[in-house]
């Protein structure tokens, strides 16, 4: 009967130990975070005018797209250990808390970012696969020392934040090149539409990256980030540029529908969307409070949402 409890006690720790560190590798590849990012990519891809849904396709280009983002999400947590550590909000991080080595977290991105690599290339093509290693190698390795070092870091780090539509249109069409034509069987269609989704995306993670750095301005300054693109903190000229690039994301919302890859209703949805951005973002330099900072951050987590899936829902082709 003892043996029996034993053997149950033994079974119960293990499951928990597993259940645990499952949690954990969920937590250094910032799950919710790089499902964003991955989900940018697999709207990117069936917007392709060459491409029609395929579930196994858009399963495989899931898998790459997490493992690559999470293996920049590693690569990030194992070199911000320490100042992990010193915030709230990123204490409890497996790495930063202890319950993972910094070998370990780096030993899965580098198995990751390999593996997810290989899958962009043998079931796509190589130009994607390229755009991954590309986009993990900024991420990782130059957008995160730069943190520390100047607030230019944001404008860098939105270049791999960016590049998740690229890579998606490019796993469908194979070209990089803005210029070139797609053939399809319903005409033939300019590949501007990758660098249009990648503009996009670009332009909101200004608005989107100031909101959280406002704030998360006391955690941050404790940590030696500089995030926002005032020295001295959250100031009117924050709130200035983010009026300006949520202004400039108007005129890129349009570009869709110029160029034929969503119709008139996703138009107006991304008319009202940008707008309300700019709402909120003048609210903000009205306000200038932590309340409006958060109302400007909420809204750029629906926005990419609505905007990217109405996208695919007016898809013109």
């Amino acid at each position: 009967m003892e043996e029996q409890q034993d053997k149950t006690t033994i079974s119960n720790s293990t499951s928990f130990a597993l259940a645990a560190k499952v949690k954990d590798y969920f937590q250094l590849i910032k799950f919710t975070l790089s499902f964003m990012v991955v989900f940018s990519t697999v709207v990117s891809y069936l917007l392709a005018p060459n491409v029609t849904f395929n579930l196994l396709s858009v399963l495989l280009l899931f898998v790459a797209g997490m493992l690559i983002t999470g293996s920049a999400n590693a690569i990030n947590q194992a070199m911000e250990k320490d100042t992990d550590a010193m915030m709230k909000r990123t204490a409890k991080r497996p790495v930063a808390s202890g319950r993972m080595s910094v070998s370990e977290a780096h030993t899965f991105a580098m198995i990751a970012g390999i593996l997810g690599g290989f899958i962009l290339w043998s079931v796509f093509n190589i130009s994607s696969a390229l755009l991954g290693i590309a986009s993990l190698f900024l991420y990782g390795y130059v957008y995160t020392p730069l943190k520390k070092v100047n607030s230019v870091a944001v404008l860098v780090g939105a270049l791999p934040g960016a590049l998740p539509c690229l890579i998606g249109w490019v796993a469908a069409t194979g070209e990089i090149n803005p210029v070139a034509v797609i053939h399809t069987n319903h005409g033939d269609y300019t590949n501007a539409g990758g660098w249009i989704l990648f503009a996009i995306q670009f332009l909101w993670q200004f608005p989107h990256f100031w909101a959280i750095a406002w704030v998360a301005h006391q955690d941050y300054s404790k940590a030696g980030f500089k995030l926002l693109p005032s020295d001295k903190g959250p100031t009117k000229f924050t709130a200035i540029q983010t009026i300006m690039y949520s202004t400039l994301m108007i005129p890129v919302g349009v570009l869709p529908y110029y160029y034929h890859i969503s119709g008139a209703i996703s138009l107006w949805i991304l008319l009202a969307c940008n707008l309300w951005m700019v709402f909120v973002s003048v609210l903000l330099y009205i306000k200038m409070d932590v309340k409006s900072a958060r109302k400007v951050m909420f809204s750029s987590y629906f926005y990419l949402m609505i905007v990217f899936l109405s996208l695919l829902a007016d898809k013109a082709h």
